[in-house]
């Protein structure tokens, strides 16, 4: 069904990679919420106020704030499709992420008040009409709900859309929601208890907790989250199939909304090739991250020493005592500034986010074993990074 819907609509030649690409199946997904959900709320409302189910009811109100949410995922993608300009050099892909927001925001307001209204139905219960034509419109409704699901996950899939993957949870929610419902009109027709606002009230619970997930997932981006391990993996891929790289660290990856990341890297070379090769070989690098997982990567280039005796003896050296102090700590970009009387020992020492704060006794522990072994020779010149980045 969704793939037929797909070629009727956007033809059978999709490029998900394409900004206008994903704005087209955005706007797809929301006008199929729109009116899916409309119709569902519109049979809902009618049979819950002629049945006096306030559950169904409640459920209809849901349904219209899903609709509401398809129109802000629609308006979302539309304003993220706008061009880069001289205020937003980086795009406006990000308010594909603020539309998620949005939506999540919707779905706690309606969890909310569905709560507040749920304890007024426990303590002034109603006699509720139990009709098949009511039994009939909710299982209609988890059908509906459940293959928006489907629609929306494959969609969201499809083109890694944050935004859309919060609209095929909550559509999912909506089934599980409906369901219930449904459970509680058979367990009231067969017992007799007034169990409609007890399943309000747990279903506002639920719809709040979703929503606060889901409003977790989309600010996460918003706030700079780590690109995910599968892009870092991509990335070192490329840098270690070139055999000229002999080593890389500090990764950064900022997103700016989906097809709009941009990073940064270091990668070390040997200092006695040309830097010209050097030079095109990084254009290479950057080049193939660009165009095999849309990133911009700009490189920065580290020349490094790889035929001094005593630099790889004390680079071993000091890689030990980190070593036997945390097996986590790393170094890099290790050289040495030689002097009259000492020698200056320059690198980066990455640490973990939890030890961090212990830096500076982890450099005054590391001086001191220096000092052990070769007296007041060496003096330790240190750039501390977290191991995020590396």
């Amino acid at each position: 069904m969704t793939n037929l819907l797909l070629s009727l609509f956007l033809g059978k030649k999709i490029d998900p990679s394409q900004q206008a690409t994903r704005s087209r199946i955005g706007s797809f997904s929301g006008t199929v919420g729109i009116v899916c959900n409309l119709i569902v709320v519109a049979m809902k409302m009618a049979l819950g106020i002629l049945t006096g189910a306030f559950s169904v009811i409640a459920d209809a109100m849901n349904n219209l704030m899903d609709a509401a949410s398809a129109v802000v995922t629609l308006v979302g993608f539309k304003l993220a499709e706008k061009p880069a300009d001289k205020d937003h050099p980086y795009g406006h892909a990000r308010y594909e992420y603020l539309s998620g927001l949005a939506v999540a925001a919707l779905i706690i307001l309606v969890g909310f008040e569905l709560l507040k209204t749920s304890f007024d139905k426990i303590l002034h219960p109603v006699q509720i009409a139990y009709t098949i034509p009511l039994y009939v419109v909710l299982a209609v409704s988890v059908g509906v709900k459940f293959w928006m699901f489907l629609f929306n996950k494959k969609l969201g899939k499809m083109i890694s859309s944050s935004a859309l993957e919060a609209t095929a949870i909550d559509s999912r929610n909506d089934a599980i929601t409906t369901g219930a419902i449904l459970l509680s009109a058979l367990v009231g027709k067969l017992s007799g208890l007034a169990v409609d606002g007890f399943v309000s009230l747990a279903l506002s619970v639920f719809i709040m907790y979703s929503g606060v997930q889901l409003a977790k997932q989309t600010i996460s981006p918003l706030l700079g989250e780590s690109a995910s391990p599968e892009l870092k993996k991509n990335i070192l891929s490329v840098l270690e199939a070139e055999p000229k790289v002999l080593g890389y660290h500090d990764l950064m990856i900022h997103d700016y909304g989906p097809g709009q990341r941009f990073g940064s890297l270091h990668i070390e070379m040997d200092a006695q090739d040309s830097p010209m090769e050097c030079h095109d070989i990084i254009d290479n690098l950057e080049r193939a991250c660009l165009e095999r997982f849309n990133t911009h990567i700009v490189i920065h280039y580290d020349p490094i020493i790889t035929d001094d005796s005593e630099l790889t003896r004390l680079r071993n050296v000091v890689a030990d005592i980190l070593h036997e102090q945390d097996g986590r700590i790393t170094i890099h970009d290790f050289r040495m500034v030689r002097g009259t009387d000492h020698t200056n020992i320059i690198f980066d020492m990455v640490l973990p986010s939890e030890i961090m704060p212990k830096r500076y006794e982890i450099k005054e522990m590391l001086d001191a074993a220096l000092k052990e072994l070769d007296g007041n020779t060496y003096y330790t010149v240190i750039e501390f990074d977290m191991e995020g980045f590396n």
